[in-house]
């Protein structure tokens, strides 16, 4: 007896021919479900990455009591229990999360494993100098996008791509161990993941125009692309599927060859989806978990039951695969194990419900028909709280502080009698404003439409409420979703019609850039330039008092406005960011139109009269126009465009003034440079200056340093010739 599980990670069902993708090329895939048992209601549990592999390996769902994390000390594994029972197993794999240390873990349960390098910003290559990058839409690139680009072109053909050396891997193991018993190869692919990068041929089957930015690697935010980029990442995606089929057509090849289907077992199967713009997102984990994400596609044969070609519409889920390879291979199952060996002879009922979800997240069940994602209580979204007695997150360990305050918990049923580290949990999505939500998914298979329905949620909530006990949930999830650890659900704890306004507004498609209206600063136009800017910075402190945090500022300075509101996941009003495009299109309209009339007005009255009457008049009103703004829209627009006038006065004559105070030769010689300091110095430090000191409390000291910088100006004024009439040539 032996198995096969090829897996990918964020392969999307809906776009497979099986499951109605009628537009990619995936020939493979049909070719698969001829083969195999097709299973339509195939459910994710705990996400995204590492713990739906922790899942792969226990049996169990993991979300409610740890985040992103390793294998504990008290986990049952699937493959070391098959090991330990005399069944070899191998991991071929490029997945890099394996390799760092929240995943540090997975691959030790094995006899033998291969990594292959590249994917996702593995940090592979070495290169001090920074790569070639195209432009790109993507727009918050950490070190791991610098060192994608580092890695690419050692990945510039096909043979060198870690997917094909992944599945040459696996089918090395398979081509030398066909004729052998008792082995379990798992070969694993981070495809289709993001960044979607694929060669030329894949691509090739997806002919579009498109001349715009590079963009193959989509944020988790709503959509604020143009309907002709939204289409290209899905091309994107797509060739990295058809490569991934053809990957997969590999294997089918090998089955063929070495006569496998009579004896192996074969299991083909993701973790979760992505949403490519469906719903106005992309990505995953920062929205509700939607059926784009976790209604998953899985294939398996079984060579004792058959069934090529048939479908199955028993409810599974993640955890159900750990128990299928232990049954096939006549292990015994831990008692831990919450999974059943799925029902691949005929449908039967394996669960009434199931569970999934995120930790810190909507806790979500389903019965195949209604999903019910379970908001928190409060906006707080406390208490969470981390067991664990393997202090890592993705890419690093827990800090110092996050330890400081850490407790012995009591030991779970499922922890061998272990105690674990308790201590508080963070989450960098807060569900709470997305409301709780319910939907028919028979009525509505789109989830376009949440019910609300009181009788149908408290039948939902009190599935839920029961799996939370079975998998022993601590009693701080119970706290956050307002749901009781014992007793029973009652309608004083339903969430869904008093949170209905909340979700409503969450849902809500964010507008393109395109859809606000524009002028010299818009909603384009980077943050740490609209803080820099005296007029915008009022406006942002009045719509979207957060955004001039300096703590933010720091990591989101250089992104326009627009992005950072699609980067948080709804949770800027839309009316509100209405509201500053209209008043920074209305600020720019004065600075624009009177541009020119104070340009006229020192042709006549001199230079010298107008940069008074600029600097005099900002220094004299600084404080007077930013106490004057109250809470009323009309008093700032009073304060915007007084400000704007004697802003655009200097502005309009700046620059003649320059020409004319210095000579073509002397300008050409180097007085640019000086000048381009003192602006530098002066201009380019204002907003993290401002930032600093209006984040402690005393915004009126920059007001001060304005003050004096406006006197300074003044005073050079005061001394420099009258420059009208200067003859340039």
């Amino acid at each position: 007896m032996r198995a096969i599980m090829v897996m990918f990670d964020s392969l999307n069902r809906r776009m497979l021919p099986p499951y109605g993708g009628d537009w990619t090329h995936a020939p493979n895939f049909a070719r698969l479900a001829e083969r195999t048992v097709t299973f339509d209601r195939a459910y994710a549990g705990s996400m995204p990455c590492m713990p739906a592999r922790r899942e792969l390996h226990t049996g169990r769902y993991n979300f409610l009591h740890r985040s992103w994390g390793p294998l504990e000390p008290f986990d049952d594994s699937m493959p070391e229990l098959l090991k330990q029972n005399g069944v070899y197993t191998h991991l071929a794999s490029d997945h890099p999360h394996y390799w760092e240390d929240g995943g540090a873990t997975y691959h030790g349960r094995y006899n033998s494993w291969e990594f292959f390098r590249g994917q996702e910003g593995d940090p592979w290559k070495g290169q001090v100098a920074d790569p070639e990058m195209p432009e790109d839409l993507k727009r918050m690139r950490s070190a791991a996008y610098r060192q994608d680009w580092v890695n690419r072109p050692h990945m510039a053909t096909e043979d060198r791509h870690p997917q094909t050396l992944t599945f040459d891997a696996g089918l090395e193991f398979i081509r030398t161990n066909h004729a052998e018993d008792r082995w379990f190869v798992q070969i694993e692919t981070f495809d289709p993941h993001e960044p979607f990068f694929s060669h030329q041929r894949y691509k090739d089957l997806y002919p579009h125009a498109y001349d715009g930015p590079h963009f193959d690697w989509p944020d988790y935010k709503q959509v604020v692309e143009t309907d002709e980029q939204v289409a290209h990442a899905g091309y994107e995606y797509a060739a990295l599927l058809s490569m991934c089929d053809h990957s997969l057509g590999r294997v089918l090849d090998a089955m063929d060859e070495y006569g496998l289907w009579d004896d192996t077992l074969l299991i083909v199967n993701t973790d979760h989806g992505l949403l490519l713009g469906e719903r106005g997102w992309w990505g995953k984990s920062v929205q509700p978990w939607y059926n784009e994400l976790v209604h998953l596609p899985l294939f398996v044969w079984d060579p004792r039951s058959g069934g090529a070609g048939e479908r199955r519409d028993t409810l599974v889920q993640t955890i159900d695969l750990a128990p299928t390879l232990l049954e096939y291979f006549g292990v015994e199952r831990p008692a831990d194990m919450q999974g059943a060996p799925l029902p691949i002879a005929r449908d039967s009922p394996l669960r009434e419900a199931g569970l999934f979800g995120i930790h810190g997240g909507h806790v979500n069940v389903t019965d195949g028909r209604y999903v019910y994602m379970r908001a928190p209580v409060a906006a707080s979204n406390t208490p969470l709280e981390e067991h664990t007695l393997m202090p890592t997150h993705m890419r690093g360990r827990f800090t110092p502080a996050e330890l400081a305050d850490v407790e012995l918990a009591e030991p779970f049923g499922f922890t061998k009698g272990v105690r674990t580290l308790r201590t508080a949990g963070r989450t960098f999505v807060n569900p709470y404003h997305h409301g709780s939500l319910l939907f028919d998914l028979e009525n509505d298979p789109a989830q376009l439409n949440p019910l609300v329905d009181d009788d149908t949620e408290l039948r939902l909530a009190t599935l839920l409420v029961e799996l939370m006990r079975r998998t022993e949930a601590p009693p701080s999830q119970y706290e956050r979703l307002g749901l009781p650890a014992e007793g029973p659900v009652t309608d004083t704890h339903l969430l869904v019609r008093p949170q209905r306004e909340q979700a409503r507004r969450a849902a809500l498609p964010l507008p393109r850039a395109e859809d606000y209206p524009e002028g010299r600063l818009s909603l384009r136009t980077p943050v740490a330039t609209l803080i820099g800017d005296p007029v915008a910075v009022e406006i942002l402190k009045r719509h979207l008092p957060g955004i001039t945090d300096s703590e933010l500022l720091q990591f989101l300075g250089p992104t326009p406005l627009i992005d950072i509101a699609a980067m948080s996941g709804g949770m800027i009003p839309l009316d509100r960011l209405r509201l500053v495009a209209e008043e920074l299109a209305s600020g720019s309209l004065v600075f624009l139109v009177t541009l020119p009339l104070f340009g006229t007005l020192s042709d006549r009255v001199g230079r010298k009269p107008v940069l008074y009457g600029s600097y005099i008049g900002g220094a004299v009103l600084a404080f007077p126009l930013n106490w004057f703004i109250q809470d009323q829209v009309w008093q700032l627009a009073v304060s915007m465009t007084t400000a704007m006038l004697f802003m655009s006065a200097g502005a309009a004559i700046t620059p003649a003034v320059f020409a004319e105070l210095f000579p073509t030769r002397l300008r050409t010689t180097g007085v640019g440079f000086p000048y381009a300091i003192a602006v530098a110095v002066c201009g380019g430090s204002a907003p993290y200056l401002q930032t600093w000191l209006t984040s402690n409390g005393k915004g009126d000291l920059f007001l001060g340093y304005t003050v004096v910088l406006l006197l300074l100006a003044l005073a050079v004024v005061h001394r420099m010739p009258e420059t009208k009439n200067t003859d340039l040539t």
